[in-house]
């Protein structure tokens, strides 16, 4: 059984129930446009939030038992998100783009020869024109605590080719274990 799938035996620490307050203001703001895929959607709370704002979304992750609960919780409200178990270095199998891609924690997890394949499949999800927003763990995070820690320079040598970055800025995840979460950047990337 993967880390990932057996953590969603319980409740992970990164899944704290809500979506995390950096993708809410961004819908307040208006910057979450159209259709929505959520790339390591969890038990679906972004998701969720975003079908709820008359959003088109799907969810994928590579946890079966994550994407039960978030299942779970489209049917108790009442909310139509598609989702499903996958690989999110195949999102080429899609078939479709969507105006808008969102990662909360996904970007973090993934090595150094496995980073340029995510973005190549990203490039064929998200439209021309379409926008990727991305929360990951900061190397302004001590170590010790959760996942790797990526630097800005490290998101922009990702996003060099066939991509614009908008804004790299700091943030914070919102976490069940800490009251002052874990440093974050959340980079805005546009699709040329």
């Amino acid at each position: 059984m993967d880390f990932f799938d057996s953590a969603y035996e319980g409740t992970p620490p990164w899944d704290i129930g809500h979506p995390q307050k950096v993708f809410v203001e961004l819908a307040r703001k208006g910057e979450i446009a159209g259709s929505v895929l959520d790339i390591g959607c969890g038990t679906g709370e972004h998701a969720l939030f975003f079908a709820r704002g008359g959003h088109e979304v799907w969810g994928i992750d590579s946890a079966p038992k994550a994407i039960r609960k978030a299942e779970e919780k489209a049917a108790q409200r009442g909310l139509h998100v598609r989702f499903l178990v996958m690989n999110a270095l195949l999102l080429e199998k899609l078939g479709r783009t969507f105006d808008t891609a969102i990662d909360s924690g996904f970007f973090h997890t993934l090595s150094d020869e496995d980073r340029p394949i995510f973005v190549k499949n990203l490039k064929t999800v998200v439209r021309p024109g379409g926008k990727y927003f991305m929360l990951c763990f900061s190397e302004l995070e001590p170590e010790g605590y959760g996942p790797r820690r990526i630097t800005q320079q490290e998101i922009r040598d990702s996003f060099r080719d066939g991509w614009t970055i908008t804004s790299i800025v700091p943030a914070e995840f919102e976490s069940r274990h800490r009251a002052k979460g874990p440093r974050a950047w959340l980079s805005s990337i546009s699709r040329n």
